[in-house]
């Protein structure tokens, strides 16, 4: 059974159908599944195509659970990205602006994407739409300002995935580190894990002038942390002209990635995930933890 052939059936049903397609015990009516989406690349980072239902292993707190359903197809992803324009990016906007429309124009017609933008204000350019048109023009009304309220960004960009179906991805971009955010890092990721949603990161060094002094800015920490978390990308960049590949990188993993799903433990604890390939070589990544729900009382 598929992912989407999932999604378009009722919850409740799920029990019969998975019996027979994958011969595990039935489900109880009502189970929920927690889906798991894996990027898998070779030893020179190149994604990795043509993996089966075989060649993946899920481990739930280091015990193996059975992978319920697995998809290979391409999916349909619904992202908000979210650039930082603080008054460090001043210099680099137009670069900025080209290298997110390089992601932009690589979405797919089913994707829906919004473009957001964070410095001492956050603002949403629009709502989610498929016309990439509308999307590039969104990334010409982005204001900048002087904080960096990251962490804020991500919060709000968790709030506008909230309630929406499928595959969910926030795609974020900063120099610096958070410097205004009420949200803290722990909130977010506690947030993102809840509502299973990946986090892809870009972070850039860079060079700001306060008075006479030059600073060389980093990408805040915790960025780091909250993309292996959720199984998005991390990348850290030296050079603006790095930015338009890595905006693409992110769009061909989005795109490549491996659907999985497996039958949760019910006891309301965070349990540890760990996704496996077994052929040799092959590198997965995948969100590492998953909040189980409690036991349903008669």
């Amino acid at each position: 059974m598929t992912w989407a052939q999932y999604l378009a059936i009722p919850i409740a049903l799920v029990a019969a159908t998975q019996t027979v397609a994958t011969q595990q015990p039935t489900f109880k009516a009502g189970t929920q599944l927690v889906p798991v989406f894996v990027t898998v690349t070779d030893a020179e980072k190149r994604l990795v195509p043509g993996l089966v239902k075989e060649d993946f292993e899920i481990l739930d707190n280091a015990k193996p659970t059975p992978v319920v359903l697995f998809d290979a197809e391409v999916q349909p992803i619904t992202v908000v990205v979210m650039l930082d324009t603080s008054g460090s990016m001043t210099g680099s906007l137009d670069l900025l602006r080209s290298a997110a429309e390089q992601f932009v124009i690589r979405l797919l017609p089913a994707d829906q994407a919004v473009i957001g933008a964070f410095n001492d204000k956050i603002q949403f350019a629009g709502t989610f739409t498929s016309d990439r048109d509308d999307l590039v023009g969104s990334l010409r009304d982005l204001d900048y300002g002087n904080p960096t309220r990251l962490f804020d960004a991500i919060d709000a960009s968790l709030e506008q995935l909230r309630g929406r179906e499928g595959r969910r991805a926030i795609l974020v971009f900063t120099d610096g580190e958070d410097t205004f955010s009420k949200s803290s890092m722990g909130r977010v990721l506690d947030k993102a894990r809840t509502d299973e949603v990946m986090i892809y990161s870009i972070g850039l060094e860079s060079n700001m002038v306060i008075g006479t002094q030059r600073i060389r800015t980093r990408p805040d920490r915790g960025l780091r942390k909250l993309s292996e978390e959720t199984g998005g990308g991390y990348f850290e960049l030296k050079r603006t002209d790095e930015l338009g590949s890595t905006f693409s990188r992110v769009a061909q993993e989005l795109h490549s990635q491996y659907s999985l799903a497996f039958s949760p433990a019910t006891d309301g604890r965070v349990h540890k995930l760990e996704v496996v390939v077994k052929k040799p070589g092959m590198t997965p990544r995948a969100r590492k933890s998953y909040q189980a729900p409690a036991a349903q009382t008669q």
